[in-house]
């Protein structure tokens, strides 16, 4: 039994980056995890991906360009506010303005970079690099 679908998905994506892979297939799909990958695509991580229902949860076929050096899922998740930010930048990214911080705030999924934009603070998911 699965029990953290973002965790198996992005575990997938570093493994196929890792090996070099054009693309790859994660099942099964969540709303979180479609939020996560669009912001993905929004910062130019991964190329695109498209949603296939199975009638067991779905999958997604994601289409990599080899942007990704890392990415994973912080757990245990994280509740930071605007101040903490820096702490968790130097624990999970490898320079400053390196890489993304993936955070769920009261408005939907983001980069810490435009959680800082926006004076907001949340649960961190995920980062990527």
């Amino acid at each position: 039994m699965l029990h953290d679908t973002l965790a198996a998905a992005l575990s997938a994506i570093n493994n196929a980056e890792t090996r070099g892979k054009a693309e790859v297939t994660v099942r099964p799909s969540s709303k979180p995890l479609q939020q996560v990958l669009t912001l993905l695509k929004k910062e130019e991580y991964i190329k695109s991906f498209e949603f296939i229902e199975n009638g067991r949860g779905g999958e997604i076929k994601i289409v990599l360009i080899g942007a990704i050096n890392r990415i994973g899922v912080i757990k245990p998740r994280y509740s930071i506010t605007l101040e903490e930010f820096e702490k968790f930048e130097k624990r999970y990214l490898p320079a400053k303005d390196f890489g993304r911080l993936i955070l769920s705030t009261s408005k939907g999924i983001t980069t810490h970079i435009d959680a800082k934009a926006k004076k907001q603070g949340g649960v961190l998911l995920a980062y990527v690099y």
